[in-house]
């Protein structure tokens, strides 16, 4: 991609920099790289900070590279062997390469240097130079562009509301996040808005992509205070795996790569508006239809701008907003910062009467009630009835293709290690099945999301000795016990029985109210076996230290006196 390196003059070099700080900070766009001497510094991270790309889509650049870009200027400028040198960040890729690298200093200069997106951009465009838009994530023709300058809009309007604030921000919590084996998630407004791809009905691994159950976000979405979740895509869980733990569930349905109508747009308003923690929003891949409504949030309460909230979105979820939901974003702006105007004014007057605790609460149930969220209305079957994926049996959705897409780039990525223990080289025996590996990582898949948040995985036991094997379990058809955990972690270890001589750790979600424990249960310790029932699979893992035993035990589980207590109880009898 790049020409030789070769030695150019002062001269040569002075005539296309762009001076960002005075005889310091310098951008330039070359047709060849260059080196550095006694008196610049040069450097270049075209190679270094690349976009994953879905289709035609460039840029912008995400926010994690972004912040390993200040890091690495800050660095530079504040380091005493360059203090006499003139520092040049220059770009000599493609103008696509170009477009990026203009965009990191020019965000760079807003946010480190005190400087206006418009002051930032004048200098950017100062030497003639012209920079291609950004474009989304489509596989068709390029409908909207978005500058370079609306980037830095996005940037400075980060920077003014909080969302945007590096000096508490953990660049490798991002990095893993995103990853589709790790949950594909990532904050839009920290505390407020969490996009992410929808859960599944079974974790497991599809076609290379992970797909995780409802209760593998749960522990995350306690941790950062998410109450709230809603659904934009057909309905492929039960919602009842959120709201049995506590959770507000609703769902907003509307064609994936389309827009929504205003009934729609209201109404998740009014839920947002009411929320008592942070919402996290979810269609098939948590890109379209998902950052359509949460820049419509953005342009109603803060003021944004279409372009502002599109450009704010892609920063942190790279690839959101697809398609004519660019032009609908625009279209809404408008309406939408009026709608915001009366809302302010509203509150104000209404905090001035205290009156604005009540009046909040009842704001959104009309329209709630309507969109049939209210579980008293709506019929059982109605509440049961889940997706069948034999209508796309035929054809994928928009969302099939970006998810698959972003886990297959990913997967050839090897800039986003997950942990340690991921950076190992694995090996296995002949004898060892490829099933067996393809469920350890789908083990792996469910256990990171709980590596970053919470240091020892909350999903399986702590084994005892090396000797121990996963078992897979069955069970007889039973009556399922409904267990309360009391929001707490439920730790059964090493329960012993004197007739088989085996012992087993059990550890179970927080949180979960109703366990699929049944009657009857038959432990078969089986070697190398990972097949564990879909109902135990996310909240269970079972070893054990012999192998090749089977027992019946019946066993009961359940949390005694206060709360404050964290030793449980546990009844244990065997049956005949």
């Amino acid at each position: 991609m790049f020409k030789t390196v070769c030695k150019m003059t002062a001269d040569d070099v002075s005539s296309v920099c762009i001076e960002f700080i005075k005889d310091q900070l310098y951008f330039a766009i070359l047709q060849q790289k260059i080196k550095s001497t006694a008196e610049r510094h040069c450097f270049c991270i075209d190679e270094e900070l690349a976009y994953e790309n879905f289709y035609a889509d460039f840029g912008p650049l995400n926010l994690a590279m972004f912040y390993r870009f200040c890091c690495k200027l800050t660095k530079k400028l504040k380091s005493i062997t360059l203090s006499r040198k003139k520092i040049i960040f220059y770009t000599c890729g493609d103008q696509k390469k170009q477009a990026n690298a203009a965009y990191l200093i020019g965000s760079y200069a807003v946010m480190h240097l005190n400087m206006l997106p418009e002051e930032a951009y004048s200098l950017l465009v100062s030497r003639n130079s012209s920079y291609i838009p950004f474009r989304d994530a489509s596989f068709g023709t390029c409908m909207y562009n978005l500058n370079i300058l609306d980037c830095l809009r996005g940037v400075h309007k980060a920077l003014h509301y909080g969302w945007l604030d590096f000096s508490n921000f953990d660049v490798e919590e991002y990095e893993h996040y995103e990853r589709a084996e790790n949950g594909d998630l990532n904050w839009i407004i920290p505390g407020k808005f969490l996009a992410f791809s929808g859960p599944h009905p079974k974790s497991k691994i599809e076609n290379g992509y992970p797909l995780h159950a409802p209760e593998a976000y749960i522990p995350y979405f306690r941790k950062h205070n998410i109450t709230t979740i809603i659904r934009l895509n057909k309905k492929m869980y039960d919602a009842r795996r959120f709201t049995d733990s506590g959770f507000e569930h609703q769902d907003l349905f509307f064609v994936d790569g389309s827009t929504p109508n205003d009934s729609i747009v209201r109404t998740f308003l009014n839920i947002c508006e009411n929320a008592e923690g942070a919402i996290a929003v979810h269609c098939k891949a948590g890109l379209g239809r998902t950052g359509t409504l949460i820049a419509c949030y953005m342009m109603k309460h803060y003021r944004l701008t279409a372009a502002e909230a599109i450009a704010w979105i892609r920063i942190c979820r790279p690839g959101s907003i697809i398609g004519p939901q660019q032009n609908f974003v625009e279209e809404k702006q408008n309406s939408l910062w009026a709608e915001g105007d009366v809302f302010r004014e509203k509150m104000l007057n209404e905090r001035e009467n205290g009156k604005m605790a009540v009046t909040r609460i009842l704001s959104g149930v009309d329209d709630i009630t309507i969109n049939g969220s209210n579980k008293n209305r709506g019929s059982k079957k109605e509440e049961m009835e889940m997706y069948n994926d034999e209508e796309e049996r035929n054809g994928l959705t928009q969302g099939d293709k970006l998810r698959a897409l972003k886990s297959k780039r990913q997967a050839r990525s090897s800039s986003g290690s997950l942990s340690q223990e991921e950076n190992k080289m694995h090996t296995r025996s002949s004898s060892q099945s490829l099933s067996s590996l393809c469920n350890t990582r789908l083990v792996r898949s469910l256990g990171n999301l709980h590596v970053v948040a919470g240091g020892k995985d909350p999903m399986c036991c702590e084994p005892c000795d090396s000797h121990r094997q996963t078992a897979s379990v069955t069970t007889n058809l039973g009556s399922p016990i409904s267990l309360s955990m009391g929001q707490v972690h439920l730790q059964a270890s090493f329960l012993r029985s004197s007739q088989a001589k085996w012992r087993f750790g059990l550890h179970l979600h927080r949180s979960q109210k109703l366990q699929y424990a049944k009657r009857d249960m038959i432990f078969s310790a089986c070697a190398n076996s990972a097949k564990i029932p879909e109902a135990w699979n996310t909240s269970f893992h079972f070893s054990f230290q012999k192998k090749g035993l089977c027992h019946n035990h019946m066993t009961f589980l359940g949390w005694a006196a206060s709360p404050t207590e964290t030793k449980p109880v546990v009844h244990s009898k065997n049956v005949s």
